[in-house]
């Protein structure tokens, strides 16, 4: 090919495509892929467009533009585009994308990974990827051919023309169908016709992680390396007055030791001499403010600002005079804590910085911004910045920090180490670290008619922005309201026809973001826990009090009949166990669970069997589908069950697994997951099973011992037996 020409394709390409329903997707492809194409081995793959390559041995490369973190995309996003591209599955590999604005969430304009978007958002640009490739190759079989290429069809990585059986296999076509212009008209398979979406898979990144070739962030290593550790303010928002590293530089191993704005790192040949040296360090700090910080105190501000009227998030009808004029009214109050993310595989980073370029490998949820914050810290374009995006260990939110915490930290510590740096937070790190799901508070009031029914119902919720200081603000904060604080409330389904949900944001310095499921969290316990108050108050089985409310919600009705259908609600069950159930809405899917448990004398709850059964569109992985609401549940347990972070003189009082526990596997439940046949665009999986598994937990437990769970995590002593 001539350079003129591939500098016209190269023009031709940047100036995307209108792909239809209104998404423009640029069709670039990136520098990484032409350096790739033009190399002499016959084994490279070439770029059809930004989502795909083809090799010459037959593998079908699929670049994914999101970061795999156990939710099975590396699986999903390639079964898209091979159900247009027609290859053969067995050829299928997956390699994560460069940052580069082609690959650039649809919805957000950014590269990241989170909010249950992926599938939802690639559903559409991942099949047209597959399809336009398809077409490019048919197109280059035709003119072999001189044959009309409606003439010839693509099958299992062949192009084949149907009237004289000739056949061309995609790695033959590849390099000819990557000098064919894109077509600007991508018709798409009728569902119907789908042969792999919506069918079960086995995920291609279980090979790799089991067999130990798998990548994440800590198997990184580079020549030259050196690892560090960072001793951080024990109270948030802490500073550093003076250090004596002389100990720390005595232990073998430790080669420096450096200040950087989040605390004093300590670099050395390994983690161990690192995390020894830190041990050793003298440091002075000045705590500042966070000091007077207790969780003891919170609560009580927290519980006092609950009973005043906050800004008004959502008002239907008039619930004040609802509430005077009802038979029957309930007030209860509810409280959640402080929740760390404890992914498996803690935070880390690589960095090997340069005068004229930095190369940075972590496990990240947010490409663009940590490119971004990287290149500041360097003093370097964004573009001079290259960001290779390694499996996670993980995420659930903390690895997509809008502050970008732990990419620019490990970038300070490499610009004044001067070598290339790992930097490692170990499990103390990670649990008092901060980037915390939000500490809440909620007071309820409802007023039921002389027929038990809810006529009136108000809400006010008490806790931290995650968006106020953040990119995100101008978008997620309106006239004073987070949204991410008030869903799952301001947006119920329940047909209450009097209601009013209002908010108070307190500030302090506990660090605060986004935690799987994020406000739908706290919002499903506490919403679904007193709607059960409200059920029982009025003479009402709670299943049909939410069936009830639901008439106008024909898809949550569906999800809330098929859970107690299959749970077998209202039968008999063994002496000691009862049953609890509870929906929540949340990232437009539609989840109901029903949980079944038993409370011992000395107040521990046993979780027995978990239904779930979720509408979240069409499904592309059903086996992901299930795994997702499974994982959902057990880490919805978890937090109901187990986990909190509590405060004392701006001190977090946990620190690792022993006070900071997980539901371990002989704890956990059996699990039943139940998917709606749908024919709607695909919806989050990843978040929804989190929020109704606590409240059913909690309703199982009054419905076992008369006792109202209203604070998580739930406590043995609480639930004693006199």
């Amino acid at each position: 090919m001539s350079v003129a020409t591939e500098m016209k394709r190269r023009e031709f390409l940047k100036a995307g495509a209108a792909l239809g329903g209104g998404l423009l997707i640029s069709l670039y492809v990136p520098e990484f892929v032409p350096a790739a194409r033009a190399a002499d081995s016959a084994a490279k793959p070439v770029a059809l467009n930004a989502f795909v390559r083809i090799g010459t041995d037959e593998s079908v490369t699929v670049i994914s533009n999101h970061s795999e973190m156990g939710q099975g995309i590396y699986t999903s996003l390639p079964m898209l585009l091979n159900e247009e591209l027609e290859a053969d599955w067995a050829r299928v590999r997956v390699e994560s994308s460069p940052v580069d604005a082609v690959y650039n969430h649809t919805v957000f304009g950014l590269m990241m990974t989170g909010g249950s978007t992926t599938t939802n958002s690639e559903y559409d640009r991942f099949r047209k990827m597959g399809a336009m490739a398809r077409i490019m190759l048919i197109a280059a079989a035709a003119q072999s051919w001189n044959v009309d290429s409606q003439t010839c069809r693509a099958e299992k990585g062949f192009v084949i023309h149907t009237a004289t059986g000739r056949r061309a296999s995609y790695g033959s076509l590849a390099e000819a169908a990557s000098r064919i212009a894109p077509p600007k008209d991508i018709p798409l398979k009728d569902p119907k016709d789908f042969t792999l979406v919506g069918k079960p898979v086995h995920r291609l990144d279980t090979p790799s992680k089991t067999n130990g070739t798998a990548q994440f962030g800590l198997d990184v290593y580079i020549p030259g390396m050196l690892t560090a550790v960072v001793a951080r303010a024990p109270v948030f928002g802490g500073k550093v007055v003076s250090f004596n590293a002389d100990q720390a530089k005595a232990i073998p191993g430790v080669v420096n030791v450096v200040q950087v704005p989040s605390g004093v790192a300590v670099i050395a040949k390994g983690f161990w001499p690192a995390k020894l040296g830190r041990e050793k360090l003298e440091i002075t700090w000045d705590d500042g403010p966070g000091a007077a910080l207790s969780t003891v105190e919170m609560r009580a501000n927290f519980s006092t600002l609950s009973k005043t009227p906050g800004l008004v998030a959502r008002k239907v009808g008039d619930p004040a005079a609802a509430l005077a004029g009802a038979a029957k009214t309930i007030t209860a109050e509810y409280e959640v804590p402080y929740l760390a993310h404890c992914m498996m595989e803690p935070l880390n980073t690589v960095v090997d910085l340069h005068e004229d370029r930095c190369e940075i490998w972590t496990g990240t949820q947010f490409q663009t911004g940590d490119r971004a914050a990287a290149a500041k810290v360097a003093g370097l374009k964004p573009e001079q910045v290259t960001l290779h995006t390694t499996l996670l260990g993980g995420g659930f939110g903390r690895r997509a920090n809008p502050s970008c915490d732990f990419v620019t930290e490990a970038t300070e510590v490499a610009k004044a180490a001067k070598v290339p740096v790992k930097v490692v937070w170990t499990r103390e790190d990670d649990i008092r670290g901060g980037w915390y799901r939000p500490m809440w508070y909620d007071h309820f009031a409802a007023g039921l008619d002389a027929s038990g029914n809810p006529v009136a119902w108000t809400h006010t919720i008490v806790g931290q922005s995650i968006m106020a200081g953040t990119m995100f603000e101008s978008y997620g904060i309106k006239n004073g309201i987070d949204s991410a604080s008030v869903e799952g409330a301001a947006d119920i389904l329940y047909g209450i026809p009097n209601l009013q949900v209002d908010l108070h944001t307190p500030k302090n310095e506990v660090p605060v973001q986004w935690w799987r499921s994020v406000g739908h969290s706290h919002t499903g316990f506490s919403v679904e826990a007193f709607l059960d108050e409200v059920a029982h108050a009025g003479g009402k089985d709670p299943y049909e009090l939410r069936r009830t409310l639901l008439a106008g919600q024909p898809r949550m009705l569906a999800v809330l009949d098929l859970a107690a259908q299959k749970a077998n609600w209202g039968s008999a069950l063994p002496a000691g166990r009862a049953r609890g159930i509870a929906t929540h809405f949340s990232f437009d899917s539609y989840v109901a669970q029903v949980a079944e448990i038993s409370v011992e004398k000395d107040g521990t709850v046993r979780v027995h069997r978990v239904v779930a059964a979720v509408d979240c569109g069409r499904t592309v992985n059903p086996d992901t589908v299930k795994a997702q609401l499974e994982g959902g549940i057990i880490f919805g347990l978890t937090a109901a069950l187990k986990t909190e972070i509590t405060l004392d003189k701006g001190r977090v009082q946990q620190r690792n697994f022993n006070d900071y526990p997980m539901v371990r596997m002989f704890e956990s439940p059996t699990i039943e997951v139940f998917i709606v046949p749908s024919t709607e665009h695909p919806t989050g999986v990843g978040e929804p099973g989190v929020p109704p598994v606590a409240p059913a937990v909690a309703n199982a437990i009054f419905a076992a011992t008369g006792k109202r769970v209203r604070r998580l995590p739930i406590k043995p002593e609480d639930l004693r037996s006199a």
